[in-house]
């Protein structure tokens, strides 16, 4: 196969496509994203099929309890993946919202209006619902979307791409607009990545290898995600119950995804009350700790945690733990090891949290609440397109408004410049 051509073929016909988008009203987009989610609705069946064929392939090549879950759809994800269009299709559509205005002395109106950003290439791993949400929030956003999961999703990522176009046949929204790569073969990416004269934007999800692969590989702009590595920290003055309900939710609920807690700060002030109670709520749950020589001193038996440990994404239910000499040992700690994700401290202190929120490098920081809230949905963006650890041009979760750039709109009555 000529991987270079395919690409091609891919890439200028989101083109086309997305100058066709950009010009939709908000009522003719929201109105195909709704039959999106309907089509969905009508085609479990088929869906489910698919994805029992990628769970068993992902079995016979030994992926992980953790990786097979982020795999699986279960009719509650299939609910929520239509959910999450018709939650897409309700919300402010940012295209055209003027961002600010002013006159000029010479009479001039200039206003920075919101623009779709083009043609965005989405690469991915394992979620089949990335699929799902990655073409709703870029096709309200009035983006073009060229779509290319993992080989261990294919016929789960090919039936649902297959389905959404469908419904999109007879509406306003050119079809074209939501392209997926149909082969596996890492070379088409390869291909795709230098693709710039026509794809405006990639957005990697995946493995820190995949995104790195991605960004070295790239003619074309990236927003990054390299890792989750998210820390919790138990302050001294925390209350208790607290603590150890947002500790066992961030670190069990989903161990796989990014937002859970890798790392398990906490305060040596309470260090001998607390270790033991949150060893004794998590071992009961399969977790596995790693800690530091204090921590093992605590909670003798549990494995000593090395200086990679505090830099690693488990993604599994294992969680290294530290005690640590107040906040600033902590803030140091996390900035030091930190993907800058998201980062949670438990503390009663308001001025012990005020100091932890501003000297937290991360997307977000948390106040006494679970770190799995990183999530677009979450944040009332009704989705996510994947949440950037990037600063530029956006950070955190991605919604609609981190989809679209803006552009000048210079409105005059005949001035020229002298």
């Amino acid at each position: 196969m000529d991987y270079k051509k395919y690409a091609l073929e891919l890439a200028e016909t989101a083109r086309k496509a997305s100058r066709e988008i950009a010009s939709l009203s908000t009522e003719e987009k929201d109105s195909a994203l709704l039959s999106m989610a309907d089509l969905l609705d009508r085609s479990r069946d088929e869906i489910e099929e698919a994805n029992r064929k990628d769970l068993a392939a992902g079995e016979k090549a030994g992926l992980s309890a953790a990786l097979l879950d982020r795999l699986r759809i279960t009719p509650e994800r299939l609910r929520a993946m239509a959910d999450g269009l018709r939650d897409v299709a309700a919300l402010d559509d940012p295209v055209g919202r003027v961002i600010d205005e002013k006159i000029r002395p010479n009479g001039l109106v200039i206003t920075r209006v919101r623009d779709p950003i083009g043609v965005i290439g989405i690469i991915y791993e394992s979620r089949p619902n990335v699929t799902v949400d990655a073409a709703g929030l870029c096709l309200k956003s009035g983006n073009a979307v060229i779509l290319r999961g993992g080989k261990e999703a294919i016929h789960s990522n090919l039936v649902l791409a297959d389905i959404l176009r469908r419904a999109i046949e007879d509406t306003a929204l050119p079809v074209d607009a939501l392209q997926i790569v149909g082969v596996t073969d890492r070379a088409v990416v390869g291909e795709l990545l230098k693709m710039d004269q026509f794809i405006d934007l990639i957005i990697p999800r995946g493995g820190e290898s995949l995104i790195r692969a991605v960004v070295e590989g790239s003619t074309i702009p990236v927003i990054k995600h390299y890792q989750g590595i998210c820390h919790i920290y138990v302050a001294a003055s925390a209350d208790s119950g607290m603590a150890l309900a947002i500790v066992d939710n961030a670190k069990t609920q989903r161990p796989g995804v990014c937002n859970a807690v890798e790392t398990l700060l906490v305060d040596k002030g309470i260090a001998d009350t607390f270790l033991p109670e949150i060893e004794a709520r998590l071992s009961g749950k399969g977790v596995e700790f790693r800690g530091c020589d204090t921590t093992r001193s605590i909670i003798p038996g549990i494995k000593v945690a090395v200086e990679a440990d505090w830099r690693e994404e488990y993604l599994d239910l294992i969680l290294s733990v530290k005690v640590v000499d107040g906040a600033a040992e902590a803030v140091d700690h996390i900035n030091t090891y930190g993907s800058h994700h998201s980062d949670a401290i438990i503390t009663q202190d308001e001025e012990e949290a005020e100091y932890f929120i501003r000297r937290v490098d991360s997307a977000a920081v948390y106040v006494n609440a679970s770190t799995r809230f990183t999530d677009g949905g979450e944040f009332g963006l009704g989705a996510e397109i994947g949440i950037s650890t990037d600063k530029l041009h956006a950070r955190g979760p991605m919604g609609l408004e981190e989809l679209t750039t803006y552009k000048y709109v210079v409105r005059g009555e005949g001035q020229i410049r002298g």
